[in-house]
């Protein structure tokens, strides 16, 4: 094992990555491959986060991405919904099955009177194939043929057992309306999975050590949202194409080989994170860029995520959208006056973004 890397050497590597240290001048699309999709569930979220990242980002860059359907909002890992590059989505929506089903499983199936999930999925594909439904009219449409079922139970246990994409106007950046949803081979196009089974397991760690390493096993397994990753990840290492570390606290930590680290010195820049950014948000190697306590203040009852305020690299902070259009920001620690006149530009700078036509 190596020596061990320090917490801002940790810190900085990651922001690298994630092109939090400078906003990058390259198409959005190559960022979001490099993210690994982008948590969506707010559909405005993954704007924030190119925002974050990309200089000069502008929001018609992806609005075409959405309507030309390059990328897609579907549900993925950890059952939620992302933003991701369509031919990603298709080799990753097998992965996250086992979780998609056990949703239904315990969430759903307990809701049911008398339905078997297995007929109510069919259902779904058969009133789905050839046309969009909102989820309120799919929950309707479904009830008709299960008439003791709640219309939601059965909105979710379809979203869950098929592919489903959630296709614009809604994801738009002015786009409005509730979900509205198409069998993910009607609306992307059919085709095979570029890889399956423990090659595509392989794969998605690599791409996960990519945007986001190193990180422990148990980080990689909270984001994807599976269990059982360990050997794979020590079998990878045996093969020589992982490399073992020791974290600033004594975690070990696994990353591709060859990538090296960035420079603890490099400065790191204020950044406005976007909310549930999984630069903090899913992590469970979140202490490499934000003291536990302080991110514990972050966490709503709701589950509703704000926005980050970073400062040298770590969470200072949140930000919140008033309902006048206005930026509102709450901080958690004091910070320098250096530190407080880049969070003003940075808000300067959403704040043009906003008003943008």
């Amino acid at each position: 094992m190596s020596e061990p890397i320090t917490l801002r050497q940790w810190n900085r590597t990651l922001l690298s990555r994630q092109h939090l240290l400078e906003r990058v001048d390259e198409d959005a699309i190559e960022v979001l491959d490099r993210c690994v999709g982008m948590q969506s569930q707010d559909p405005r979220a993954a704007f924030f986060g190119l925002w974050s990242r990309v200089a000069g980002f502008d929001p018609a860059e992806l609005d075409e991405l959405l309507t030309e359907r390059e990328v897609v909002r579907i549900a993925l890992l950890r059952s939620t919904v992302f933003l991701i590059d369509a031919e990603d989505a298709r080799w990753i929506r097998p992965l996250a099955e086992p979780i998609l089903r056990r949703e239904i499983a315990e969430a759903h199936v307990p809701r049911l009177v008398e339905a078997d999930p297995s007929r109510v999925i069919a259902d779904a594909a058969e009133l789905l194939t050839g046309r969009e439904l909102s989820g309120t009219d799919l929950g309707t449409q479904l009830a008709h043929r299960h008439p003791a079922e709640n219309p939601s139970t059965l909105t979710g246990i379809a979203r869950c057992g098929l592919p489903l994409v959630q296709v614009p106007p809604r994801g738009l950046w002015r786009g409005r309306g509730a979900p509205t949803y198409r069998l993910f081979d009607e609306w992307a196009g059919p085709g095979a999975p570029a890889v399956e089974g423990e090659d595509a397991r392989a794969d998605l760690i690599r791409l996960y050590l990519r945007g986001f390493g190193p990180a422990t096993v148990k980080a990689i397994q909270t984001w994807a949202g599976m269990t059982g990753l360990r050997s794979l990840v020590e079998k990878m290492e045996a093969d020589w194409e992982l490399v073992r570390l020791t974290g600033p606290h004594g975690e070990t930590l696994y990353d591709l080989d060859g990538l090296g680290f960035a420079d603890p010195d490099t400065p790191a820049p204020a950044r406005l994170v976007a909310p549930f950014d999984h630069v903090i948000g899913v992590s469970a190697d979140r202490v490499r860029v934000a003291d536990p306590e302080l991110f514990r203040r972050t966490v709503t009852p709701n589950g509703r995520s704000p926005g980050f305020v970073f400062a040298d690299g770590f969470l200072v902070g949140t930000w919140h959208l008033d309902g006048d259009g206005g930026i509102r920001i709450e901080m958690l620690r004091e910070v320098t006056k250096t530190e407080e006149r880049e969070i003003d530009a940075e808000v300067e700078r959403l704040r043009a973004f906003l008003s943008a036509p």
